[in-house]
């Protein structure tokens, strides 16, 4: 008992999802009214009532926000920006801001996930660009290039450039993003927040180390992705 109630204690809700909430709630009532005083005996209101108590739950998992702090040495590991499964780890051509071949490491979040994104790697924020799109399906490959997504660039302490994405998907209507070109970040910070049904790309260096594998679960701010070589060790190794 004990263990769990301080399991509960870790777990909050985003404030992202303060006014859906509400609102919601308010909707939902105003339907349940509406249907009591329309009709003659309670089986509607009681279906009524059993539908939407079950949408408001699936609502409220989805902005959940859990209180992480990653337990480990955070200097070249890249940490799961979000909760969900891995769909993608590949090499690929990233012509867009990074220029070059990099792997691409992809997890796709599902309704039922937590929704809260985390910043991968301590570094600086290099850039931060929304673009509008299109509203694919998530797990889609084409979903990262045409979908409305939003590029975060962060140069590690090293000088290695991450890129992370956030893409929207079919039900996913917005994107947040919290980090700010010019900032420092780190793990255990949130980079930013995406409303119902999405996914979160990660391109890496082509000689980094993936450690997770397709279809495998990740956990925001805990699974560790990859491992990078960094350039200042190398630079020794160089020299030596």
């Amino acid at each position: 008992m004990g263990k769990r109630l301080k399991k509960l204690k870790k777990i909050r809700l985003h404030h992202e999802g303060v006014q859906p909430l509400i609102g919601s709630a308010a909707v939902l009532a105003l339907l349940g009214l509406i249907i009591y005083y329309v009709f003659s005996n309670y089986i509607p209101l009681y279906i009524f009532l059993a539908i939407a108590l079950t949408v408001y739950l699936i609502m409220v998992n989805f902005f959940r926000c859990p209180i992480r702090i990653f337990d480990g040495e955070t200097e070249g590991v890249v940490v799961a920006p979000a909760d969900g499964k891995v769909v993608v780890v590949e090499e690929v051509e990233e012509n867009e801001y990074l220029h070059g071949r990099c792997l691409m490491v992809s997890i796709f979040m599902s309704l039922f996930n937590v929704h809260a994104n985390w910043i991968p790697v301590d570094g600086t924020v290099k850039m931060v660009k929304h673009q509008n799109g299109n509203f694919h399906r998530a797990w889609l490959p084409k979903a990262s290039e045409e979908n409305e997504r939003s590029a975060i660039v962060i140069t590690t302490p090293d000088g290695t450039d991450i890129l992370v994405r956030q893409v929207a998907g079919a039900v996913a209507r917005r994107i947040v993003t919290y980090a700010q070109e010019g900032e420092e970040c780190y793990v255990d910070e949130h980079l930013g927040f995406i409303k119902f049904g999405s996914r979160v790309d990660l391109y890496l260096p082509i000689d980094s180390e993936v450690l997770v594998e397709l279809n495998q679960k990740t956990t925001g701010n805990e699974t560790v992705i990859a491992k990078l070589h960094s350039k200042y060790k190398q630079g020794e190794k160089t020299e030596a």
